[in-house]
């Protein structure tokens, strides 16, 4: 169906609410609770999951479905950049990091110790090519060319966004996983990683921003229902909009991970402190106890 006739119908139930991807998340949610309940003494080495894991592994299923089932996906894809923008920060700057931390690794190792598993998640979780591959298919995404064509073409559009998202989830994995095999990277180097992946997603956004035309058909002829931004305005905020998100997502990840990676430091120093040193004479003295 052609863009321009979608804006002259009245958006359906099912496009607003997508009630599929709720049954979808629904089950997802589900299996997660028995896993980490009734399922769990199946698993060797299993711990009980805290509270604050399983609110976190809830909470990135509840954005994934704000950002694409919600109406913002429809207010996004039919009208406004900015909104659709804004869905793509929740997608993939956010909600990937909840799930992985909501994830025990108890009930991920024995899924990747299947070794053809094993060499496609070790491949693409690769620090080298998890940061190119999605700020790569990210950048190409927004050239205008592809993403008219991806955002008309549904079976386009959920394949793109599909490998999007499991390249976001790639993204984020080497960051926040504790199985050893996959996240090795140490302290200094992931924030490294995070610093390298803010300058590659810079581009993208730069060229939105400063573009002095609309960039992509499928919103040129677009007649907002409601008085809000002009195209071009519209388009701008799009790309302000992704900078800022992934400049808040990227700074409390840098937090994160700088605050684990300093008090490691210290525990270390404070353990070396204590150790006695070789050659040196300890004397201790003692005090009588008072009566």
């Amino acid at each position: 169906m052609d863009h321009t006739q979608i804006m002259g119908q009245s958006a359906s139930f099912f496009e607003l609410w997508s009630p599929l991807l709720i049954l979808f998340l629904s089950v997802v949610g589900l299996l997660y609770y028995r896993l980490v309940g009734s399922w769990r003494e199946s698993f060797a080495n299993s711990e009980p999951v805290s509270t604050k894991t399983k609110a976190a592994f809830y909470t990135g299923l509840i954005l994934v479905y704000i950002a694409q089932g919600s109406p913002l996906d429809y207010i996004g894809h039919h009208y406004m950049f900015s909104i659709h923008m804004l869905q793509q920060s929740i997608l993939y700057l956010i909600a990937p990091i909840y799930i992985i931390t909501g994830m025990p690794s108890w009930a991920l190792e024995p899924v990747l110790k299947v070794r053809w598993v094993h060499l496609i998640v070790k491949f693409f979780t690769s620090p080298i090519i998890a940061v190119l591959l999605f700020n790569l298919l990210f950048s190409v995404y927004h050239l205008p060319l592809v993403m008219d064509f991806v955002m008309m073409n549904e079976l386009a559009r959920f394949a793109y966004h599909s490998v999007l998202l499991f390249t976001a989830f790639t993204m984020w994995f080497p960051v926040f996983t504790t199985i050893p095999d996959y996240g090795s990277m140490t302290g200094v180097k992931k924030m490294g990683y995070i610093f390298v992946n803010g300058v590659l997603l810079t581009p993208a956004c730069a060229l939105i921003i400063f573009a002095e035309t609309p960039m992509y058909a499928m919103y040129k002829d677009v007649v907002l229902p409601f008085e809000f931004l002009p195209v071009l305005d519209d388009q701008q905020l799009g790309g302000v909009v992704m900078k800022i998100m992934q400049e808040l997502s990227y700074g409390f990840v840098l937090f994160i991970i700088f605050r684990k990676w300093y008090n490691s430091e210290r525990a270390h120093d404070t353990e070396l402190s204590d150790e006695p040193r070789e050659g040196v004479e300890y004397k201790h003295t003692f005090e009588p106890v008072k009566s």
